[in-house]
C-alpha cells in the first residue's frame, strides 16, 4: 500500500517535471528571447500550466519518458516528415500529369499497436501524407482511402501505409 502511494507520487512529480520541461522549451522556441522578463515569465506560466495539467496527463495513460523512447520519437518525426515530403511530390505528379495515373481506392490495413493513443498518432501520420486518408478504425483495423491502390491485400497495403511508422510508434508506446 505504502509503495503504490510513494510510487504514484513519484510519477506526478515526474510528469510535473516533463511536462515544465517541455512547457518552457515551447516558451523559449516561441520567444526565442533569454531577457530576464521573459525568463521569469515563460518559469511562471510553465509552472502554473504544469501544476494544473500533469494530474490530466497521467489519466491518458502514456507511457514513462525514457532515452529509448526519445531516440524512436526523433526517428519518428523524421521518418514522418521524409514522407510527407515524398508523399507531396507524389500528388503533385499525378495532379500534374497528362492522363492523372490514379488507381484511387479504399483498402484495410491492421496494426500492432495496442494504445489507442497509439493508434490515433498513426491514424494522423497517415492523414498527414497526401493521398492517404483514414475514414475509420475497429479494433487493430483501419479503412484507409488511397488515391493509387498497389495492392488491395491486407498486410501488403499494412506494409506499404502503416509500417513506416508503426515500428516507431510500437516502441515509443510500448
Amino acid at each position: 500500500m505504502e509503495t503504490n502511494i510513494k510510487k504514484k507520487s513519484s510519477e506526478k512529480i515526474k510528469c510535473f517535471l516533463y511536462l515544465f520541461a517541455v512547457l518552457l522549451l515551447v516558451w523559449f522556441a516561441l520567444t526565442s528571447s533569454f531577457h530576464p522578463q521573459e525568463v521569469i515569465t515563460g518559469v511562471l506560466i510553465s509552472f502554473f500550466l504544469s501544476l494544473f495539467l500533469s494530474k490530466g496527463y497521467l489519466n491518458l495513460g502514456l507511457p514513462p519518458i525514457s532515452l529509448k523512447r526519445i531516440v524512436f520519437f526523433i526517428a519518428y518525426v523524421f521518418t514522418l516528415f521524409k514522407e510527407i515530403i515524398k508523399a507531396n511530390f507524389d500528388v503533385a505528379y499525378r495532379v500534374l500529369h497528362p492522363k492523372m495515373p490514379i488507381k484511387p481506392g479504399i483498402v484495410i490495413i491492421k496494426t500492432k499497436l495496442k494504445s489507442d493513443i497509439a493508434k490515433v498518432i498513426l491514424a494522423n501520420s497517415i492523414i498527414l501524407t497526401p493521398g492517404t486518408f483514414v475514414l475509420d478504425m475497429v479494433g487493430d483495423e483501419m479503412l484507409v482511402h488511397w488515391i493509387n491502390v498497389m495492392d488491395e491485400d491486407i498486410d501488403a497495403a499494412t506494409k506499404d501505409i502503416g509500417a513506416r511508422f508503426e515500428k516507431y510508434l510500437e516502441v515509443i508506446f510500448s
